[in-house]
């Protein structure tokens, strides 16, 4: 029966009745489906393993950037006071928002101040917008003119943002003040 012999020179007939056999063996179905379940399984947890390492290298990250709550808040309201103002010379989100802004830089000027800014020239310019924006908020109370509104405006944003590139710089990045 050489027909049915592996000759060496490819795949003979009794690995192809071998193989015809092992996949109609209900044993070798049920093996073949638990290596396959088992494999499954191994991919699945690896991709936890390293999903949950990213986010914890990405909590991690996210904790040393922006470790500043007071900047933060302050941040979000002087966006919204500040950039329709920029963008379309619209005054009405700063009339609204200049009793809160002024409330969260006193906020901010009495929070205790991360160690890589607790210094007099930090502490001096958060003095000054402590001060500038409680100006702002007296003026649109007393109905200043929109031009006066615009400058103080503008000014109260640089001067914020000069605390922000402070907090940057002393944390070895660079913040680009395009606006």
């Amino acid at each position: 029966m050489k027909c049915i012999e592996n000759t060496g020179r490819g795949i003979g007939i009794k690995s192809i009745l071998f193989y015809f056999w092992a996949s109609k063996s209900k044993f070798f179905k049920y093996m073949k489906t638990k290596l396959f379940l088992t494999f499954l399984w191994i991919v699945i947890l690896a991709a936890c393993a390293k999903k949950e390492e990213a986010q914890a290298n990405e909590d991690t990250a996210s904790t040393e950037v922006n470790d500043w709550a007071e900047l933060d808040s302050f941040h979000m309201i002087m966006a919204e006071a500040f950039h329709p103002f920029k963008d379309s010379a619209n005054l009405e989100p700063v009339k609204t928002l200049a009793e809160e802004l002024a409330s969260e830089a006193d906020k901010w000027a009495a929070a205790s101040l991360p160690a890589n800014v607790d210094n007099d020239e930090v502490k001096g310019m958060l003095a000054k917008l402590k001060t500038d924006t409680r100006s702002l908020a007296d003026k649109v109370k007393a109905g200043a003119t929109n031009e006066e509104l615009g400058a103080d405006l503008t000014t109260l944003h640089d001067s914020f943002h000069g605390i922000m590139e402070a907090w940057n710089k002393s944390k070895g990045m660079e913040h680009k003040h395009d606006h």
